[in-house]
């Protein structure tokens, strides 16, 4: 079914002259990252850089004329504008989401890109309607459990009586939907407005909404920068706290662009206490620093594990490592996770410790570093002078 559609797809897409009106989009070789599942359509469509607000038409008529297709739910375009290498740039600028954004059957034509808000000043950073801070959860590299932290962290938040939410930013291994055990669509609320599920009292939203488990993305840096910005800025949050988001491994595309774009209140780096994570994690750290974005602190995961038979300890990835990294570059340490069989078969099963075991001493870890990442940020802006990110209603 989704190889016909796909067929389809590019069918009607054919019909789309370029850009000055000689052959069509698709003969040009202008289409791209075509991804077709269970009624969703995303695609790019490459275009000269300087012409990329000039050819915003181009990409809503590729939108109407694929949502005119039976099967076709909603579809996401994204202009992808790349520079000829050695060409001249006016000064180093920000990268920029892709314009473009997922439009559904019956939603009001796009305006492409993010419009801003009337009054906003030039290169400030638009934040998100109800939220008053966005912190980010990060990693240099994967595999040290950046995904089981940002969802105990984040219940953690809960547990403290706060307002939250997820975003999981993590296109490429979407996790936070199985570790918040919430499966289904997101509804949507007015035109391209989304409702975020809910798990455990939290608001989520996931790419793994959006597609089914085994479905690879297989996307380039433009169409992940466009989901990405969908799944911010068009889902109905509401009134949160904090909206923690579960950052992509690395220091990519995606990463800069999340920490440009958007109103960070500061970052938590994740890390296990070996030497070769580590310097994945100073690379991740400095990242951020470069950004101005303040780094809240370094979480130490998989830090020792406790033998459940002889009650020995054991330092499987060394110990302390972490906590002297902190030290070394000036940060705070905010906290050591356990490797134990608890944390590894409740993330699972979809039931978290700090909400399958809220009394147990490692949802009490994961408590006093949600804690003392909260202090850290209001500690950061009563220094500085700063509020919580200024919320702006577009």
């Amino acid at each position: 079914m989704s190889d016909t559609l796909k067929k389809s797809v590019l069918e009607r897409l054919s019909r789309i002259k370029g850009p000055d009106l000689e052959g069509d989009i698709v003969s040009l070789g202008l289409v791209s990252d075509v991804f077709v599942s269970d009624g969703r359509v995303a695609f790019s469509i490459t275009v000269p850089a300087e012409r990329a607000q000039e050819l915003e038409a181009l990409r809503q008529a590729a939108e109407k004329v694929v949502l005119e297709l039976d099967g076709v739910e909603t579809a996401m375009v994204a202009l992808t504008a790349e520079r000829a290498p050695g060409s001249p740039a006016s000064r180093p600028a920000a990268p920029r989401p892709a314009q473009g954004g997922m439009a559904s059957r019956g939603a009001p034509p796009s305006s492409g890109g993010n419009p801003g808000t009337p009054g906003e000043k030039p290169g400030q950073k638009a934040g998100v309607p109800g939220v008053k801070r966005i912190i980010a959860v990060a990693s240099g590299k994967g595999g040290v459990g950046k995904s089981t932290t940002t969802a105990n962290l984040a219940l953690g938040l809960k547990a403290n009586g706060l307002r939250v939410g997820v975003l999981d930013a993590d296109i490429y291994g979407p996790s936070i939907p199985r570790l918040f055990n919430v499966h289904g669509r997101p509804e949507p609320v007015s035109g391209r407005i989304m409702k975020p599920l809910e798990g455990y009292g939290v608001k989520v939203m996931s790419m793994g909404f959006l597609v089914e488990e085994e479905t690879p993305m297989i996307w380039r840096g433009p169409m992940v920068i466009s989901a990405l910005t969908q799944m911010l800025r068009e889902v109905a949050w509401g009134e949160l706290d904090v909206l923690v988001v579960d950052m992509p491994p690395g220091t990519g595309d995606a990463q800069l662009t999340m920490a440009q774009q958007v109103p960070l209140a500061g970052s938590v780096i994740v890390s296990t206490p070996q030497d070769l994570a580590l310097i994945d994690a100073r690379k991740g750290l400095n990242m951020f620093r470069r950004v101005d974005v303040p780094v809240l602190g370094i979480v130490e995961n998989m830090s020792y594990f406790v033998c459940p038979d002889c009650g020995s300890r054991h330092d499987i990835f060394g110990h302390g490592g972490a906590r002297a990294e902190a030290e070394k570059l000036g940060v705070p340490f905010l906290g050591e996770v356990p490797l134990t069989m608890r944390i590894r078969e409740t993330s699972d099963s979809g039931e978290p410790v700090v909400v399958s075991d809220p009394d147990g001493p490692h949802a009490t870890i994961y408590k006093d570093i949600a804690r003392k990442m909260l202090a850290e940020v209001d500690r950061l802006e009563a220094d500085t002078g700063r509020s919580a990110p200024r919320i702006v209603i577009e």
